[in-house]
């Protein structure tokens, strides 16, 4: 916790050595002080902060680190066992995670349905049960190759196939400017202008033409304004591990609603299926048919799906793979639909493509949109419009 406590300074730009670090452990030790809060504040302030002007912004600094302790830690001050576990969590050798045995997917479920049955109080640790912790392939907060999250927060790893929890996820900002310029200037490779409305925009080259006719008395000529005509259709995945792309999905997204007057957008998670929908924080009660979507918008529209493709392989390739529900159709059945649909179509891959290799799951992606992934950044997307334009 002391270590999180120096990194949070750090973060909060206060200029803390770690021969200060140190220090502060050696005079905890020596137990000069008694163990209180207010008494750790102000020795923490003495041998970390060397200058008075920075106060201040120790003081926000250990305000926000004491508010999430206390939210961690129940009001009866018992610390929760799950907490300890997360702190002191077994790390395991490449060669223990080789030999854990994977189940695949029937067995998997079949296990899954006979530990429910079985198990009649929680667990901790252990390579069997549901609980937190350990190797077992049900539970949260441990290790597994092919697991089921339940109820709680991943360890990192990303290799459970399917989890077990309502979870709620926020709507990409289409508003942030900062750092859009770039993927604005690569959105806009994407161009099929057309004049359209109300004649508004001064024609200045027929105006002089028509006034030289008239023997030099004015005549203007108005013609409809300019715009971009190409139609986007964005599919986004939100939630898991796009949440480590937030920022820059926001961005593109931001650029995308500037550039592109005719622009709709729908989420998805990790892969796309049956449904869709379009206010994240209404995702349960506000579902959209794909079959809808498909019907709604004709192959005039161009297709842009932005996710990781960062997913078990079951959630493509398997009915019932989803993580979240029990799907009839594999992800790969949907996706295609998709791309027969909309043929000019490309999948953006905020991942860096350095560890597109890697992941299995990518790959098929890969293959499924015939090789048409590109990376956001703005030779990525610079290739994705150039292909969208054909």
């Amino acid at each position: 916790m002391l270590l999180d406590f120096f990194y949070h300074l750090r973060e909060h730009r206060l200029p803390v050595s770690v021969q200060e670090y140190l220090t502060l452990l050696s005079t905890l030790k020596s137990k000069i002080m008694p163990p209180s809060l207010n008494d750790f504040y102000y020795l923490a302030r003495l041998v970390l902060i060397k200058d008075e002007t920075l106060f201040d912004r120790y003081d926000q600094a250990f305000g926000a680190f004491y508010q999430q302790i206390e939210a961690a830690v129940p009001v009866d001050k018992e610390i929760p066992l799950d907490w300890l576990i997360k702190e002191f969590q077994k790390k395991l050798t490449p060669e223990e995670k080789a030999a854990i045995e994977k189940h695949g997917w029937d067995k998997l479920m079949e296990l899954f349905k006979k530990t429910l049955e079985e198990q009649d109080e929680r667990h901790a640790g252990g390579s069997k049960w549901i609980g937190t912790g350990g190797t077992s392939a049900f539970g949260h907060g441990g290790y597994h190759p092919e697991g089921i999250r339940v109820n709680g927060p991943s360890a990192g790893n990303r290799t459970a196939v399917k989890v077990w929890e309502k979870r709620e996820y926020r709507d990409y900002d289409d508003t942030q400017e900062l750092g859009t310029r770039n993927f604005k200037m690569a959105l806009r490779r994407l161009r099929r202008f057309a004049r359209e409305g109300a004649a508004l925009e001064l024609d200045l080259n027929d105006t002089i033409r028509q006034t030289a006719r008239n023997a030099g008395l004015l005549d203007l000529q108005l013609v409809p304004e300019r715009h971009n005509a190409v139609k986007v259709l964005m599919l986004l995945d939100v939630g898991g591990s796009m949440d480590d792309h937030i920022k820059q999905v926001e961005e593109l997204f931001s650029a995308a609603r500037s550039e592109f007057q005719h622009l709709e957008v729908y989420y998805f998670h990790n892969c796309p299926y049956e449904f869709l929908w379009q206010h994240n924080h209404r995702r349960h009660s506000e579902r959209i048919e794909t079959w809808d979507v498909i019907r709604k918008y004709n192959e005039d529209w161009r297709l842009i799906i932005v996710g990781d493709a960062t997913m078990s392989p079951y959630e493509i390739l398997t009915p019932g793979g989803s993580a979240e529900h029990h799907n009839r159709e594999t992800g790969a059945a949907w996706l295609q639909r998709l791309l027969d649909n909309w043929p000019r179509s490309v999948w953006l891959n905020p991942e860096p493509e350095g560890y597109w290799p890697y992941r299995q799951s990518i790959g098929i992606i890969r293959d499924l949109v015939h090789n048409h992934m590109y990376g956001v950044t703005v030779s990525g997307l610079e290739q994705a419009m150039r292909h969208l334009s054909k």
